[in-house]
C-alpha cells in the first residue's frame, strides 16, 4: 500500500467510527429552573430572592435561591434540586 492508499483507508475507518457514535438526544421542548444545584458563579440568571439580577453572580454553591436551567423532568432527579419554574424552549 502506498501512502495515499493508507490515508484513504484511515479516513474511511475514521468515518465508520464517527457514524457509529451515539446519537445526540433531541433538544428539550421545555426547561426547568432548578434551584439548589448551581455552583458558585455558575447560576443562569438572577437569584430567586432578588439578591442579584444576573447570571454568574452566585457566591455560594447549592443555595436554594440560585438556579440553572435543565431539561424538564431532570431537576428532581438531581440531589438537592427543586423545580422553581418551567418554561418552553426557544
Amino acid at each position: 500500500m502506498n501512502s495515499k492508499q493508507i490515508m484513504t483507508a484511515t479516513l474511511i475507518s475514521l468515518g465508520s467510527i464517527a457514524t457509529t457514535a451515539h446519537a445526540v438526544p433531541d433538544a428539550p421542548t421545555e426547561w426547568e429552573k432548578c434551584a439548589g444545584i448551581s455552583k458558585p458563579g455558575m447560576n443562569d440568571c438572577g437569584a430567586l430572592d432578588g439578591s442579584h439580577g444576573c447570571a454568574g453572580q452566585a457566591k455560594k454553591g447549592n443555595v436554594d435561591t440560585e438556579w440553572v436551567y435543565v431539561p424538564k423532568g431532570t431537576c428532581e432527579k438531581i440531589t438537592g434540586g427543586k423545580v422553581a419554574a418551567v418554561k418552553p424552549a426557544k
